[in-house]
């Protein structure tokens, strides 16, 4: 045994710095005396209240607080809920990355787009490769998951061994490559294993998840059954199993492919690249070449799968996609489930494909990539650890994960369902929640990092909801007389032309206000800010019981 697996008093530290209130977002710091790993660095996409958000990524100040002891990234597989804050996190904590092929493939990617591969450490690691970091050595496990090259961790610290799954399932039969390595849990778990962090998503789901191949013959039902119409499918752009069981399909049938959506084209050059597909030659044609070939002889593989307003399924469906038009000849496929939240989006796009009369085919065309109850149980019993740490997944999976890890004997003050922001200390002999540190969500729109806040978002809300109205007016800068206006803009509140009154009494109430301010001598502008907006709004909320946002401007003349 390595020095720095030695038994030690000291407790290892687990804390979760997102991920454990959502699907998403995950990101879970590993601490021990001087030194930190950091597993996965993901994104969420924003609620549908977060207006003009693009994407949300975990506040790591803890991480910039501690950046002495930061030793590296280790990145399970390259989903953006793992791997899709890394470009913004790095410009603050540039430390190596740590993670397989194509894991890496797809973040050098993300890095070239922000202009950080020059600067950014990368290192790939084989499964069964062990890397050391400070007072830790980190383990890649070979498992399964929606991804290829997904991949558990055993984390050796001083304190002992802890395991994380990923995002696994258990496939005896995977489109590509190896079934998970299960003997190598079983190994693990024999050494004596402190803590594991299992994946939830499924913890509700009895039985086990079915093998990705399962859908490739369903895809051959299909293709044969719709031999005369274009096939389309929507899958997830990071879904590398599934695009080629869809060429495979195509390969058979004598189709030709088309990949459209720009996530989807650079996943795909970057697996082919890579050696993770396998698409027969002049099997994929470009987009401009589709008119050369009768529909009933193309596919096209596009993302958009939950109803994203700017992907390509989305504009096909509203007619905005300037080279496909969907029409009663296309039969449109879903291969995917939608992401809790995102149902209303993906019914939209179904019903706007059904209105152009296209076939939609929903059922039976995905499995997922996330393990249920049984295969959650053979971990478990693999590994055999002291505590059980359920992750990835809202609080009701997290919650069916501990009822299974009770079921199997694990005592339940050893099982901790932990928030975002816990620090959980680990040693052979106990284990306790020891404090909190800062967590929370920073908001990215455009090219702005953390610039939108609470408050801009909640000013966002108002103007949404009960839009502005702007008090122009003008004062002597001499006398403090009022000297023009005042003028009322409306913009989302009412329609100025069709609320005459309305607005001729809203300024005579403004003009009061003003007057009453100035004829006591206050002629301090905010004090007249605060009073026009007083007064405006009292009155506005009598006559329309709305509140819009009000902003007055007073101009010196």
């Amino acid at each position: 045994m390595k020095k720095n697996e030695q038994k030690s008093t000291s407790g290892l530290k687990i804390i979760p710095l997102g991920g454990l209130e959502q699907i998403g977002m995950n990101i879970t710091a590993f601490e021990y005396e001087d030194s930190i790993v950091v597993v996965d660095c993901g994104l969420s996409f924003p609620e549908d209240d977060m207006l003009g958000i693009d994407l949300v990524i975990p506040d790591v100040i803890y991480l910039k607080n501690n950046i002495e002891k930061v030793k590296g990234f280790i990145i399970t597989h390259g989903h953006e809920d793992h791997i899709g804050a890394l470009p913004y996190i790095l410009r603050d904590i540039n430390v190596p990355i740590y993670a397989t092929k194509l894991t890496m493939g797809i973040i050098e990617n993300k890095l070239k787009e922000h202009n950080l591969t020059g600067n950014t450490k990368r290192k790939v690691v084989k499964f069964g490769q062990s890397i050391n970091l400070g007072q830790f050595r980190i383990e890649f496990i070979k498992t399964n998951h929606s991804i290829v090259d997904a991949a558990a961790l055993a984390i050796y610290s001083p304190a002992g061994i802890v395991v994380h799954t990923g995002d696994f399932k258990v496939d005896y039969t995977p489109v590509f490559g190896d079934a998970i390595d299960l003997q190598r849990f079983a190994e693990i778990g024999k050494k004596g294993v402190l803590a594991l962090m299992c994946d939830s998503t499924n913890a509700e789901r009895p039985g086990f998840t079915p093998s990705e191949r399962t859908v490739g013959r369903t895809f051959d039902t299909l293709f044969e059954e719709h031999k005369s119409t274009r096939i389309i499918v929507a899958t997830f752009a990071s879904n590398v199993d599934r695009v080629q069981q869809i060429i495979n399909s195509a390969d058979k049938f004598g189709r030709k492919v088309v990949v459209e959506g720009r996530s989807m084209v650079n996943i795909i050059e970057t697996a082919t690249n890579l050696g993770y597909l396998n698409i027969p030659d002049n099997t994929l044609i470009n987009i401009e070449q589709l008119k050369n070939y009768p529909d009933e002889k193309t596919v096209i593989i596009t993302t958009g799968s939950q109803g994203e307003s700017m992907a390509a399924l989305s504009r096909m469906a509203e007619d905005n996609h300037r080279k496909i038009s969907i029409g009663p000849s296309d039969t449109v496929i879903f291969s995917f489930h939608p992401i809790p939240g995102n149902e209303k989006a993906v019914t939209n796009v179904i019903n706007e494909l059904l209105l152009k009369g296209a076939d939609v085919i929903f059922q039976d065309v995905h499995v997922s990539g996330h393990a249920c109850q049984e295969e959650i149980k053979l971990i478990y019993t693999l590994v055999h650890p002291q505590y059980a740490i359920p992750v990835h997944g809202e609080f009701k999976h997290l919650k069916a994960q501990a009822k299974i890890a009770k079921d199997l004997g694990i005592a339940k003050e050893n099982i901790f369902i932990l928030r975002s922001g816990d620090v959980l200390e680990l040693t052979e002999e106990k284990a306790q929640i020891t404090g909190k540190v800062p967590v929370g969500d920073i908001l990215v729109d455009g090219l702005g990092v953390g610039d939108v806040g609470n408050i801009v978002l909640r000013d966002r809300q108002h103007l949404a909801e009960d839009g502005i109205l702007i008090v122009v007016l003008g004062l002597d800068g001499a006398t403090d007389e009022l000297v023009s206006g005042p003028d009322i803009v409306s913009r989302g509140f009412v329609y100025v032309r069709e609320s005459d009154e309305l607005m001729d009494e809203a300024r005579i109430v403004v003009n009061d206000a003003v007057e009453s301010c100035l004829s006591r001598g206050i002629a301090d502008w905010g004090k007249l800010k605060s009073s026009i907006k007083d007064s405006l709004e009292e009155y506005v909320w009598k006559k329309t019981k709305r509140r819009p946002m009000i902003l007055p401007i007073i101009m010196e003349i």
